[in-house]
């Protein structure tokens, strides 16, 4: 959903954000990449959820790179990844052997962040779709928001720019396939090293 649209959706949200815990540092009323609420001074959950359509055609290669998209937003918000959920959507015809193949790429990606799939939720649809609820750690302080950028800061790149681009035209077939190839190592990448770096930065 574009963004403008999303606002106006969630207009109707307003006076629920407003009424808000002071224990959620971030929710509603920011736009960022998941919800922080604090449990302790020194303790706070970083919750998110993403899932999409498939962008490569491999199925436990779909799976591996949804689930490291849906944990870069609890990296982005200087968090550390705990367990996550599956949500995912098949049309009933789909083969069991490439849904479990699908989910066994978001597994492992979700292992090698140090993280588990405890769990999820599946339903049958038209389009198949996969993605993760993920939930994470940070501590209250060192938490990172969009609207922390300030003129003269300095902006790291984790990865570079128009992996989206090149799937689109892979899926029109005007993708070369090295290009292909790389853009899928890096969506593969987890961002969870430059989530220990800023968390570095923080601390010194």
């Amino acid at each position: 959903m574009a963004p403008g649209d999303l606002q106006e959706v969630l207009a109707v949200l307003r006076g629920a954000a407003a009424r808000a815990p002071e224990a959620l540092l971030v929710g509603l009323g920011r736009a960022d990449d998941a919800a922080v609420y604090r449990l302790a001074p020194d303790l706070a959950i970083v919750e998110t959820v993403d899932f999409f359509p498939p962008v490569v055609d491999d199925p436990y290669t779909w799976g591996a790179v949804a689930a490291a998209n849906a944990m870069s937003d609890v990296y982005a918000m200087g968090g550390e990844v705990l367990f996550a959920l599956a949500v995912a959507g098949f049309p009933r015809e789909f083969p069991t052997a490439l849904i479990a193949e699908v989910f066994r790429g978001g597994a492992d990606k979700v292992a090698e962040a140090g993280g588990v799939v405890a769990g999820g939720h599946t339903v049958v649809d038209a389009e198949p779709k996969y993605g993760l609820c993920v939930t994470g750690r940070v501590h209250p302080d060192r938490v990172l928001v969009k609207g922390g950028l300030r003129p003269g800061d300095r902006l790291f790149l984790s990865k570079p720019l128009g992996t989206g681009v090149i799937t689109t035209a892979a899926k029109n077939g005007v993708a070369a396939p090295d290009v292909l190839a790389g853009a899928i190592q890096s969506m593969l990448r987890l961002n969870r090293a430059a989530a220990e770096v800023a968390a570095a930065g923080f601390a010194s």
